[in-house]
């Protein structure tokens, strides 16, 4: 297998966690409904700063996906195009990755995680990854502890970024996070 296959089996399983209504497209509405979606696991009532926070990053992630990776102008992103846009580097560059997703993963963090330590224990990973991006629960107990750098059973931001920086940059499926979303497809 190639790195490129590799790649593109990354591109595919993440263009999947962002199709939350498995239409084949990605929508403005499969953002919003994923933010809305999380603030309503952990109790976020509509007003809160913290859900109002995750909305509007959520929606302002979305807002630069569509402006790079809608060529045909319809308002929507399928998979051709996710793919297109970041293997033409449109989406994620190292330089601009940390910029991107740490407001993001902080959000996530302010709605999360329930006990205000700064981190997430296994339920709140497993509640998070499910109302975000759909993730199986047994995928999420497996990836907990993997993203458990420092082994003591809870993971932060900084664990979480590592490996999303992990699965877009390292191109061995063994590497830093390439087990982040569960199972590749084929």
């Amino acid at each position: 297998m190639t790195n490129d296959d590799i790649l593109d089996r990354k591109l595919t399983r993440r263009f999947q966690t962002f199709d939350v209504d498995n239409n084949g497209r990605i929508e403005r509405r499969d953002f919003e409904n994923s933010a809305i979606r999380l603030a309503d696991v952990f109790g976020r009532a509509p007003g809160t700063p913290e859900r109002e926070r995750l909305l509007e990053l959520s929606l302002g992630l979305w807002d630069r996906l569509v402006s790079a990776a809608d060529a045909d102008g319809d308002g929507t992103i399928d998979l051709g195009e996710y793919k297109r846009a970041f293997t033409a580097g449109l989406l994620v560059t190292e330089e601009s990755f940390e910029a991107g997703y740490r407001p993001f993963l902080e959000a996530i963090m302010a709605v999360a995680d329930t006990d205000g330590d700064g981190q997430l224990n296994l339920d709140e990973y497993i509640r998070w990854t499910g109302a975000l991006m759909n993730l199986p629960e047994s995928d999420a107990r497996a990836v907990h502890p993997r993203l458990d750098t420092d082994g003591d059973g809870l993971v932060g931001t900084d664990e979480i970024l590592q490996a999303i920086r992990g699965y877009y940059f390292d191109e061995s499926p063994d590497g830093p996070g390439g087990w982040l979303l569960g199972s590749l497809p084929n």
